[in-house]
């Protein structure tokens, strides 16, 4: 009974920790912006120094490249694209939108998971998605800002940010041939490869002025440590969970940001922030409910 428990659990509680990690890692990110590096350089930084203790660590995952390297390649990009396109467009955009187009991600879900994984969305997997969106609407939807529609280049990256997490999230599910180590690295070196030339892009003397980042090595390293970690629990979650539920799962990342936010940042908080809230952690629960869904075939 205790591993029928835990095989059930230990995938939503990796979920849960992506979710959360995701939910506050706003904040260093900030701390870094603030002191001259922009999101997209420190955001190069700290996935190298990902991929370099992860590729000492798990240096057998990396023959795997060669064993299944369209998956993995399909992995890398939609991960670099999803990271580096939110990041960006929050820099740019209002970031209520932004959060807002971002996780529209489970509405791609749905398609991909019916095309490349053969998952059916039930009646219930619908009413669950149904909840946790409204929840979604109720915390972000401001009238001012009119529909949550693109309006600009930024909110446009914001979709395409979303688009890449659902492909990503989906392409980690059928990928049950690979490791977690190897599909983990995968993501963190996609990342790196799309981060550094758009860092060189919005920021093209950053390398001669690394100087800055100096008293900051220490955040930096951790962020890098922490996001090996997360990768590999996410790793762990999206591989055994159908990509439907994991999609709502993650929407909990709305509620910690919006309590981290309060506290870090002492944004206000409204009523309704907190009733989408309980609306998305209710959704969340009532996901890990389901049956279990049949594993995906090998290829």
């Amino acid at each position: 009974m205790q591993t029928l428990v835990a095989h059930r659990w230990l995938p939503i509680f990796g979920l849960m920790v992506g979710a959360t990690f995701w939910g506050i890692v706003w904040y260093p990110f900030r701390l870094l912006q603030a002191v001259g590096v922009s999101a997209p350089v420190a955001t190069s930084l700290c996935y190298a120094v990902t991929i370099l203790l992860g590729g000492v660590l798990f240096w057998r995952a990396w023959r795997e490249f060669l064993q299944c390297p369209w998956i993995l390649g399909g992995i890398a990009l939609a991960a670099g694209v999803a990271n580096v396109s939110y990041l960006v467009a929050i820099m740019q955009g209002e970031v209520v939108r932004i959060v807002l187009l971002f996780y529209l991600a489970p509405l791609w879900t749905v398609p991909l998971a019916r095309l490349l994984l053969n998952e059916k969305l039930t009646l219930a997997g619908f009413a669950t998605m149904l909840i946790a969106f409204t929840g979604a609407v109720v915390m972000l939807w401001q009238p001012a800002l009119g529909f949550p529609a693109p309006r600009d280049a930024a909110e446009w990256l914001g979709v395409l940010g979303g688009v890449g997490f659902a492909v990503n999230n989906v392409l980690i599910r059928r990928a049950t041939y690979c490791s977690g180590e190897a599909v983990s690295l995968t993501g963190a070196l996609g990342v790196l490869v799309v981060a550094l030339p758009v860092s060189l892009l919005l920021q093209p003397h950053w390398v001669s002025t690394l100087t800055i980042t100096a008293p900051y090595v220490g955040l930096i390293v951790a962020m890098g440590v922490l996001l090996l970690l997360t990768a590999l629990a996410m790793q762990y979650g999206l591989s055994r969970t159908p990509a439907n539920r994991a999609a709502v799962v993650l929407l909990f990342e709305l509620v910690v940001a919006a309590v981290a936010a309060h506290f870090l940042a002492n944004e206000s908080t409204r009523l309704q922030d907190w009733i989408g809230g309980i609306m998305i952690v209710a959704a969340g629960f009532v996901a890990t409910m389901g049956k279990d869904e049949p594993e995906i075939a090998k290829a």
